[in-house]
């Protein structure tokens, strides 16, 4: 690739993600999410193959390991260990990227968050191997969005604002599979979760592209 990236793969991208982002929208919000899986599925390939067109190695490895955890978790709908485990080693790679960038290791902020979610699993009475794994991996995914936050220029406000809507995307998800709160809640965390994940990878894949690239 050259120093400019063609815009109008750019527009492509971005169009193709718009057009599934309301489509499975349309479709959960009238309930038939059942539907939606390989429309959902499809915007997450779509942000890894746009990635492999960027300058950075690691996103790609990042957005391919996310593929395989969504296969389990969204295709599949088994495997949720394995899924979350998956998702772990995403944030790994995602803190190996920031560590790259030189950012700081934030050890102590990554070990405050990884006991406090820990003890919080074990507070709400969900402790269990899976729901621990869970914790760890959200509590570096939090360590992750506030160290993304702390670089400098367009490409990390993206990884940044991509990460903070992951955020999201996983609140929902604990909303919904600990059904806490009454039905509004609940329906709006389980349309939420796309509503945020999509976007969130999307930006992430922008991400790797060059910096001046980025000033539209």
């Amino acid at each position: 690739m050259g120093k400019r990236f063609p815009p109008a793969l750019l527009s492509s991208f971005l169009s193709l993600e718009g057009a599934i982002y309301a489509g499975f929208l349309v479709l959960d919000l009238l309930g038939r999410g059942d539907q939606t899986t390989p429309i959902k599925y499809a915007g997450i390939l779509l942000c890894l193959g746009f990635s492999l067109l960027g300058t950075d190695r690691l996103v790609p490895l990042a957005l391919a390991l996310t593929v395989c955890a969504d296969w389990f978790l969204l295709v599949r709908g088994d495997h949720y260990a394995l899924g979350v485990a998956l998702f772990l080693c995403v944030q790994t790679v995602y803190y190996l990227r920031l560590r790259r960038a030189g950012a700081d290791s934030a050890w102590p902020l990554r070990s405050a968050l990884a006991l406090g979610a820990g003890l919080g699993v074990y507070a709400l009475h969900m402790a269990s191997p899976v729901n621990l794994l869970a914790a760890l991996y959200f509590s570096q995914l939090l360590a992750n969005t506030i160290t993304a936050w702390t670089r400098k220029g367009k490409r990390w406000r993206r990884f940044a604002l991509g990460l903070t809507l992951f955020v999201g995307c996983d609140v929902c998800v604990g909303l919904f599979n600990a059904r806490i709160g009454g039905l509004a809640l609940y329906y709006f965390a389980a349309v939420g979760m796309w509503l945020f994940y999509l976007p969130s990878q999307v930006l992430i894949a922008l991400s790797t592209l060059p910096e001046k690239e980025r000033s539209s």
